[in-house]
């Protein structure tokens, strides 16, 4: 077993606590809460509990927002074709469906003529971003414009081939641009450009499409009750590609949610019946129940079928394209395990890789569509930057995953001599070099991670919010600390730490791998109720121990437990350490 390190949030001043403690009438641990995630007034709190509509960003601050929309308007009001173009994975292909939709539905009325397309590559024949058989396909069919969605900022030259032939290009795109070498479309949207000055530089490509979208209304008249159903897209592409809920992706996730909850479209409706996901769906759901399932599309076949469901407006069709979807992700499954497997021991068989800093490794049959998952894999049994390889149309093309604090791009960036093209973020990203480069490449990605990385980022870690008696978990407590939600990266689900619990019964074996146990503190004037914790996987690792009965401390998140009508509290363990805290 990896001990994992509990690392404690930073206590923010007192005067803070106090001041929100008295505006707000809550206690310090709630307090404490809401000032370590910068709410340190009244008003900033109300804005934080109550999000509202008005708190999104005038879509016109972003740089060529205006370039966009007159191009767009020009597009539609003289019956030019357009072709909506977006990458294979959750976001691109909730952008495609978010932007095809509206102007299929709102704009055309959904004509029979109506000259819109939309173009989603093949992720094995075309390879991840703009293709050159895309641009073809464009301008052979007569398209005079492509939207491009979650990509693009780095195809510089498929752009310029695509002027060159008649096709215009507007990029709506959230990755890192190369500075001072943007492509020549006739709109470049990124928040993460250095000349742009939008508030906010966290969207997703399929949140740089909405505001695009928001212009456009706001230009036409169009009434802002016809955009705002697609918020169950744009929250569905802010849960699964793991930006910080705050700000304005926080807004649009909170009304996202409410959208997916009280009236979502067929089609993830369709998809949630298929997940088997029942209750209120929250971040969580969205991440590890719609979104396997849509990525899955692209990576077994394609990610046409994504789109079409959630196209769908036919109830029936929804469905159909659901199973069809959980089928893929059924396989995808089957492949990752086979593939995690085969790296693991790989790794376990090479010395060098036993003691190194980073992990890069080639096989050419590996699958392409799970090899990102599968360095997911690696860093959860070794905690170092990782990055699987495999071959596609006569090179090597990889995945980079990280670990918390870690730049997993910069690091790719500086071996760039190395590499044919690399995109992406912080702690994920794609590269492709050629195969007889691999071992320079795995060489200088190894020097560069052991110089920049710290010690302390080679192991696992687990951040903590506060220490909490267990007497303070109170229906009180429990219902504002909820109303802090959605929980995600930079607002993440509180995490507590109670010490010197004590077994309240004997601990519990769940299909022999999980943990279930009672546990109480005692104080000078008496104990706290007890409260019921599973640990998944935990038994191996501290049954034999627990069943001494010595006290021990419990990292936990809190979460209600509805059963035969009754709710009650469940602790859901993420650690235990041994003996006295």
């Amino acid at each position: 077993m990896t001990e994992k390190r509990w690392i404690y949030k930073p206590v923010p001043p007192q005067e803070q606590i106090d001041l929100l403690v008295e505006k707000l009438n809550v206690s310090t641990e709630i307090a404490t809460l809401l000032a370590q995630r910068q709410i340190t007034n009244f008003d900033e709190a109300k804005d934080f509990f109550r999000p509202a509509l008005s708190q999104l960003h005038d879509p016109f601050l972003m740089k060529d927002m205006d370039k966009a929309v007159v191009r767009l308007e020009e597009a539609i009001f003289k019956g030019e074709k357009i072709l909506i173009y977006g990458d294979y994975d959750v976001d691109g292909t909730t952008s495609v469906a978010t932007f095809y939709g509206f102007l299929k539905t709102i704009v055309f009325q959904n004509r029979e003529d109506c000259p819109l397309e939309f173009y989603i590559p093949d992720r094995y024949a075309e390879g991840y971003g703009v293709s050159q058989k895309g641009i073809e396909y464009a301008a052979q069919n007569g398209f005079s414009l492509i939207i491009c969605l979650d990509c693009g900022i780095k195809s510089k030259d498929k752009v310029a081939w695509a002027k060159a032939h008649g096709v215009d290009f507007i990029i709506c795109d959230h990755h890192r641009p190369d500075e001072n070498d943007l492509p020549d479309a006739v709109a470049v949207l990124d928040p993460k450009r250095s000349d742009c000055t939008y508030p906010f530089d966290e969207l997703t490509g399929c949140g740089v499409g909405f505001k695009l979208l928001q212009a456009f209304c706001s230009n036409q008249g169009i009434a802002d009750e016809l955009l705002l159903p697609y918020l169950d897209l744009v929250v569905t592409s802010i849960s699964c590609d793991i930006v910080p809920i705050v700000g304005e992706n926080r807004t649009m996730a909170y009304f996202g949610l409410q959208q997916l909850n009280t009236n979502p479209r067929t089609g993830l409706k369709a998809l949630m019946a298929s997940a088997g996901l029942e209750g209120k769906m929250d971040i969580t759901k969205v991440v590890f129940g719609l979104g396997p399932r849509i990525n899955a599309a692209g990576r077994i076949k394609h990610a046409y079928d994504a789109v079409n469901l959630l196209l769908s407006d036919n109830e029936d069709a929804a469905l159909d394209f659901a199973k069809i979807i959980s089928k893929h992700n059924s396989d995808r499954k089957g492949l990752d395990s086979s593939i995690t497997q085969e790296v693991l021991e790989m790794i376990e068989q090479d010395d060098f890789l036993q003691n190194a800093k980073s992990t890069v490794l080639f096989k050419n049959d590996w699958n392409k569509g799970v090899i990102g998952i599968v360095a997911s894999r690696c860093i959860e049994k070794y905690h170092r930057p990782t990055i699987i390889l495999t071959e596609s149309h006569g090179h090597a093309a990889g995945s980079a995953r990280s670990v918390p604090g870690f730049d997993v791009y910069e690091a790719i960036e500086e071996c760039s001599e190395h590499l044919i093209q690399f995109g992406g973020h912080t702690f994920a990203a794609g590269l492709t070099l050629e195969i007889n480069e691999i071992e320079n490449f795995r060489r200088k990605f190894e020097e560069v991670v052991a110089r920049k990385i710290l010690p302390e980022q080679l192991s696992p870690m687990i951040s903590v919010d506060m220490k909490l008696p267990l007497n303070q978990i109170t229906d009180k407590f429990h219902r504002i600390m909820t109303q802090m939600s959605p929980f995600g990266p930079q607002n993440m689900t509180p995490v507590f730490v109670s010490e010197n619990v004590r077994l309240h019964g004997v601990p519990i074996k769940m299909k022999e791998k999980h943990l279930k146990i009672n546990v109480f503190q005692e104080y000078e004037d008496g104990c706290s109720p007890a409260f019921t914790c599973v640990g998944f996987g935990m038994v191996e690792d501290f049954y034999e121990e627990l069943s001494k009965g010595k006290p021990f401390s419990i990292c936990y998140t809190i979460e209600i437990n509805e059963w035969q009508g009754k709710r009650s509290f469940q602790l859901m363990l993420k650690d235990i350490k041994l003996g006295v805290g």
